[in-house]
């Protein structure tokens, strides 16, 4: 049994390509400032280039962060303008789908009008503008760990596997362990490029196979959930361990990408407990918007 399932997850990874994440990463993106005095020019720099980046990431932010005033003009396409609170540019925010507002009193809020508004920005950001660093990789979890969760239930309901679309999802899959499992590296190369490391199979070998290592535990409780309880009613706790797993597996990286440190024994139960709690909520929903897409069930 585990020969197969180690032939199906590797089946599954055919369909995943690193460079193709690489090729989203290569993508130019520059921030032009707006402001107009020399100390709002400095509270918006120090926000997207914090004292504590080295010497060499400062110099490279000198080709991607720019003074309105420098004499660069922003193209369309990648360059985002972002004005301070009574710029001149401000009546613009609303009218331009690369202009932003920047809030003194709440920066964080400019990040999340750009990965709203520029979600195809988002890897190349991470990669070279701290801030929004770890908000992509938030969301990078949130999203794959939720994509688990879907396929999960999808798979156990098979009149709905149509309706589904996930990013990667080609052809058939031997198991759920196969696609969660692969879907968990495809994470793994994502929180990778945000946090500006190396990424791809041979460059993560060691984080790859402790994900495929650890398929083997949460498939076999959920498989021990199912069987437990009658009528279908395993579908949620069986989805929510998808979900638990990934989350757990994402934070776990996400912080040995930040700080050089994996999650220990410890950390791993308390956010296993907390993650499985929020699936379940998650599960239930996604599977009462599921089930209403059965036929028969969308008009009633």
């Amino acid at each position: 049994m585990a020969i197969q399932i180690f032939q199906s997850i590797k089946e599954a990874l055919g369909n995943l390509n690193p460079d193709e994440i690489r090729r989203h990463t290569e993508r130019p993106v520059r921030l032009f400032l707006y402001a107009h005095t020399g100390p709002d020019y400095r509270r918006m720099e120090d926000f997207f280039a914090p004292a504590a980046l080295s010497d060499a990431k400062r110099s490279e932010l000198r080709y991607l962060i720019y003074r309105a005033s420098e004499g660069v003009s922003p193209q369309a396409g990648n360059d985002l303008e972002i004005c301070f609170e009574d710029s001149p540019i401000r009546s613009r925010v609303v009218e331009a789908p690369n202009v932003f507002a920047f809030d003194p009193a709440n920066p964080r809020a400019t990040v999340d009008q750009i990965l709203k508004r520029r979600p195809d920005l988002a890897i190349p950001l991470a990669m070279h503008i701290l801030p929004f660093r770890q908000e992509v990789s938030r969301r990078i979890i949130k999203k794959v760990a939720r994509e688990n969760a879907l396929f999960s239930l999808a798979s156990a309901i098979p009149d709905i596997v149509p309706f589904i679309s996930l990013p990667w999802a080609i052809g058939e899959f031997a198991s759920d362990t196969a696609f969660l499992t692969a879907n968990q590296i495809r994470m793994a190369f994502l929180l990778a490029a945000a946090g500006d490391r190396d990424f791809g199979y041979r460059e993560q070998r060691n984080e790859i196979a402790t994900v495929v290592m650890g398929a083997f535990g949460w498939r076999s409780l959920a498989r021990e959930l199912v069987g437990k309880i009658p009528m279908g009613g395993g579908l949620i706790p069986k989805a929510a361990i998808a979900y638990a797993g990934t989350r757990v597996v994402g934070l776990s990286l996400e912080r040995f990408y930040r700080i050089g440190a994996r999650y220990t024994r410890e950390e791993r139960h308390i956010a296993y407990q907390e993650s499985f709690e929020r699936g379940k909520k998650m599960a239930a929903a996604l599977l009462n918007g599921l089930q209403s897409k059965l036929p028969g069930r969308a008009a009633s």
